[in-house]
């Protein structure tokens, strides 16, 4: 496995020196780009973009066309893994996705096991290694999965939540179920980022989106204990060349010195939590991603580019910074605002290291 040409972004999760700030962008492939829409379109559905390699790889390579990104990521969706968990996934329209079967029987828990990602997930892994053949060695390739906690949140309360009801009342009143589908599912995540290393992914990513629903507590327990356990269990290089690892958790930066203490490389930050403050908490144990609100690009160009440069002042010069937002890109984000982002990043970064 090569390093790509530019391996600005993986030499950044490693806390080496790098000419400028890398940066990617979180659902950089998305609904905000007329040509996702359109292969959209062409799919039929989100679901079948996300099963069809080709077009997976597709949209995957529409942002680096537009803009100078740092990565790619593949495109899919953190739902897969419950998907080919026998939980039946689909997209209602307005109302995102929901699983026909959600976990609400203690036999179905039960009977919950880690899936082969080489069988009901091929379909991944066949994207990953087209993208990689398409990307040809020019950018490094992110791999990603939804975090245990996060996952167990779709699989039991059957679709995305307000209050997390469904989910709270089972690991308060029944944790060793909750623990045993965190557990599975952990397992499953392992394997799944595993056989995308092995498809080609030079990093990977887990999105805790949901873990900043719980308490300090209750994290600890049922999110961050299991996100280690994934960390542990990861494939930490390839081919004589490392593979970083990434842990978002949105609502995370209360937590923040124990996320960087279970063995990531880096540690992505959502907008709420000051960047130059948490590279002080961490100090050199991980590289930090982030962090700026994914809002601002709806403001002027000139707005947009001065927000871009504070995150980078608050950051301060040194290794170990990946520019990102500090969640996903909106779908009504004008498109060249996005290329004045990512331009001010590689200037002002240049410019901080001249």
């Amino acid at each position: 496995m090569s390093r790509p040409k530019n391996d600005t972004f993986l030499r950044a999760l490693l806390r080496q020196p790098t000419e400028y700030t890398p940066v990617w962008l979180m659902r950089q492939a998305g609904r905000y780009l007329p040509e996702y829409c359109e292969t959209r379109k062409r799919a039929g559905s989100f679901l079948q973009l996300c099963k069809s390699p080709a077009m997976a790889c597709e949209v995957t390579l529409q942002p680096l066309a537009r803009y100078d990104l740092d990565a790619a990521i593949l495109f899919s969706d953190i739902l897969t893994v419950p998907d080919a968990m026998g939980l039946g996934l689909y997209f209602a329209e307005g109302e995102g996705p929901r699983f026909e079967r959600p976990l609400r029987d203690e036999w179905e828990i039960r009977n919950l096991s880690v899936p082969d990602p080489h069988a009901e997930l091929q379909y991944v892994m066949d994207a990953v290694s087209e993208i990689r053949r398409a990307l040809d060695g020019s950018v490094p390739l992110i791999g990603f999965s939804g975090s245990p906690w996060t996952l167990a949140c779709y699989m039991v309360e059957g679709g995305a939540s307000d209050d997390y009801r469904k989910i709270k009342t089972l690991a308060y009143a029944r944790p060793e179920l909750m623990h045993h589908i965190l557990d599975v599912t952990a397992r499953a995540v392992i394997a799944y980022l595993n056989a995308q290393i092995e498809a080609g992914a030079q990093a990977v990513m887990v999105f805790d989106s949901w873990g900043g629903v719980l308490s300090e507590a209750a994290y600890r327990e049922f999110s961050l204990a299991y996100l280690e356990k994934v960390i542990a269990g990861l494939t930490r290089a390839r081919e004589g060349q490392p593979v970083p690892s990434i842990v978002f958790t949105k609502g995370g930066g209360l937590w923040l010195e124990s996320i960087a203490a279970i063995g990531c490389d880096a540690v992505g930050l959502d907008w709420t939590f000051d960047i130059g403050r948490a590279r002080t908490l961490v100090g050199d144990r991980v590289a930090l991603q982030g962090n700026l609100d994914p809002a601002i690009l709806f403001a002027p160009p000139e707005v947009v580019a001065q927000e871009a440069r504070r995150v980078l002042d608050a950051y301060g010069p040194g290794p170990g910074h990946v520019f990102n937002l500090g969640h996903g890109i909106s779908q009504f984000t004008p498109p060249d605002h996005v290329a004045v982002l990512v331009d001010t990043v590689h200037a002002h970064s240049r410019s901080q290291r001249a």
